[in-house]
């Protein structure tokens, strides 16, 4: 059963730093767009990031360019969002998720199919 597991949250203060993880078990994304989204209680999930697995094309929602970088190993099935100069507005579940096509940026959530369970990221004042 193909599955993508996220790790790597925490509580961090603001200006801290996380690294997030997504594996993708039994599922080799050799042209694929994984993405990272966000959802904090009472907000709709938004897109963060996102990479193109056959061309490491990346997308960035405005709020977090040039503090967010995504990545990936393609030998590990593992991509990640390494998150620095964190604020408290950032605070959300993370989640990661997999679909062949991205037709839009931003994102629509509803277009992916396969996703993670999540991984909680807390930044404090």
């Amino acid at each position: 059963q193909v599955q993508l597991v996220e790790s790597g949250g925490g509580s961090v203060q603001t200006g801290g730093s996380l690294r997030l993880s997504c594996a993708a078990s039994e599922y080799t994304y050799s042209r694929d767009y994984m993405v990272w989204f966000r959802q904090a209680p009472g907000k709709e999930r938004e897109g963060v990031a996102a990479i193109y697995s056959g061309g490491g094309i990346t997308y960035y929602a405005n709020s977090v360019k040039g503090r967010f970088t995504i990545s990936q190993d393609i030998a590990k099935n593992t991509v990640y969002l390494q998150m620095d100069s964190l604020k408290p507005e950032d605070s959300a579940m993370y989640y990661c998720a997999a679909a062949k096509y991205l037709t839009t940026w931003p994102p629509v959530p509803g277009a992916f199919l396969l996703w993670g369970q999540g991984t909680q990221v807390t930044v404090s004042s």
